[in-house]
């Protein structure tokens, strides 16, 4: 659910040397983008969740749930996902169907800190409005200009989100 290209790069490149000198205080990015989609929000929702994610998100997107077991879309939902050779814990804090609200909290240990925030708008009767708003806090100084590339990626995700997900709304629900 991720800008994930951008952070599976990020997380696979080299990572900055100790020796360096870090900013005085952790970055915190938040960024918003926007799309529609010609389905209606019932029909969009399920593609949010981490399960309904795989069909859009790409091979790197590939959740490990430790909750629940057997795995599904839920709220509380506590997942894995290996980025090279880190590896993030998710949560699902928000999974609202109805509403068209979804919220993870996602950490990768000592380098970010995430919270995506998915909203979803009915248009009309067959077109939703996405808002999904990234907030992430670098955990250590030394990943400022990390995270900083994470955010500007995150702002620029709303076309490839968008082109990414209709193939999934136009196949068999």
């Amino acid at each position: 659910m991720i800008a994930f290209v951008a952070i599976f790069a990020f997380l696979t490149a080299p990572q900055m040397s100790p020796s360096m000198t870090p900013a005085a205080a952790p970055v915190h990015t938040v960024n918003t983008f926007r799309f529609q989609l010609a389905a209606p929000v019932a029909r969009v929702a399920p593609l949010f969740g981490p399960e309904g994610e795989r069909c859009w998100a790409g091979k790197h997107w590939d959740p490990h749930f430790v909750y629940p077991q057997p795995a599904r879309d839920t709220e509380g939902a506590v997942f894995t996902v290996q980025h090279g050779p880190h590896t993030s814990v998710w949560v699902n804090t928000v999974f609202d169907l109805a509403a068209g609200r979804m919220q993870y909290v996602s950490v990768i240990d000592g380098v970010v800190l995430s919270v995506i925030d998915v909203r979803l708008a009915t248009i009309d009767a067959s077109r939703t409005s996405v808002e999904v708003s990234y907030a992430r806090t670098a955990l250590d100084p030394i990943h400022n200009d990390d995270v900083t590339a994470m955010g500007a990626a995150d702002r620029d995700s709303g076309r490839h989100w968008q082109q990414s997900i209709e193939p999934c709304l136009s196949a068999a629900p």
